[in-house]
């Protein structure tokens, strides 16, 4: 297989990694301020409490992978979008501190205030992320040179945002559905309302989000008709947002979740179509465009960097396995947790 190809699936497989992982974490923060009291504040930071820091390794991967093989893309999103890149830092940023710094003090105001900190940290992260792959959906302005030649404010527009507010839908649900996994009593009941609201918030977005792509930007779609078996990821992708309430309803909460999961890595996989084989589209001139050869680095660091992710990854999947598996099961609350 062609390294640039290759490296452009090791990318889009890193993104997957992270939206599904990170993307529950991020769905608790959204629904933190439903949580009624500071018990149920607590279990829902003791339900991503050892696992959030690890997946974000994801991210991280991803940027240093895309730095490494595709780094005039890097170079032009990077100092294009600086100012979007800042605020999404300090959200992160904001997140990790809220989560450690909230149980440091048993005062209302103090506990208040992180709570409110980490629901507008996962909020504003997970619409900037939105609001990202809807820009790269569109296209941006490039010059000559590859560099982006429109400012902040022109990435914030209608199909963006409309991206950005389906991306916080999406988390919600996928965090409801993994915070039913790990709660009981009265709190998974209330969740379980929240898991149907949250899917039907989700899919009405989706329909609305799918609908203006195919109208507003139609070359979106031009390589399902040039790899007729990418169809393939479409079917699978409405299959699984249509078990998700067939699986509430028969009350198999691990396949919703399951379903849940395979719907964000459809999505991944949905979005990389559109992009193929550009890396960041140019919308005024297509020949401006950063592509995955046009992008790459040279061919012998592709394949030194092939070498390092054969060795480094299955590492970074043990992790996750181990991690994972230690902190199986419904949460239990302890005086000393978060």
């Amino acid at each position: 297989m062609d390294l640039h190809i290759l490296w452009f699936a090791i990318m889009g497989a890193l993104l997957a990694g992270y939206a599904i992982l990170d993307g529950f974490d991020l769905g608790v923060g959204i629904l933190h301020p439903l949580a009624r009291n500071d018990r149920e504040r607590r279990l829902f930071l003791n339900a991503i409490g050892p696992l959030w820091d690890g997946n974000e390794v994801w991210l991280v991967t991803f940027g240093g992978a895309l730095f490494a093989m595709f780094p005039e893309a890097y170079a032009t999103i990077f100092s294009g979008f600086y100012l979007a890149f800042m605020v999404l830092l300090f959200a992160l940023i904001a997140r990790a501190v809220s989560i450690e710094f909230r149980s440091k003090m048993h005062a209302e105001r103090w506990r208040r205030f992180w709570d409110w900190a980490f629901f507008a940290s996962s909020f504003t992260a997970t619409i900037i992320f939105g609001v990202g792959v809807g820009n790269a959906i569109g296209g941006i302005p490039l010059d000559e040179r590859g560099a982006y030649i429109g400012g902040f404010l022109d990435l914030i527009h209608p199909y963006s945002l409309l991206v950005g507010v389906l991306a916080v839908s999406l988390f919600a649900m996928h965090g409801a559905i993994y915070l039913f996994l790990k709660t009981s009593g009265g709190v998974q009941e209330r969740l379980g309302r929240w898991m149907w609201h949250t899917w039907g918030l989700f899919l009405f977005l989706y329909l609305l989000a799918t609908i203006l792509t195919l109208l507003k930007y139609p070359l979106a779609a031009a390589n399902f008709g040039r790899h007729p078996w990418a169809v393939t990821g479409i079917v699978i992708n409405l299959l699984a947002i249509a078990n998700i309430p067939r699986a509430l309803f028969r009350q198999r909460y691990a396949e919703a979740f399951l379903s849940s999961s395979i719907t964000i890595a459809c999505m991944v996989f949905l979005f990389a179509m559109a992009l193929y084989p550009n890396v960041l589209v140019a919308s005024n001139d297509p020949t401006r465009s950063w592509t995955i050869v046009n992008a790459a680095s040279s061919e012998k660091t592709l394949r030194i960097g092939l070498l390092i992710a054969g060795i480094g990854m299955p590492f970074v999947l043990a992790y996750t396995g181990i991690i994972y598996w230690t902190f199986r099961g419904k949460v239990k609350m302890e005086e000393r947790g978060y």
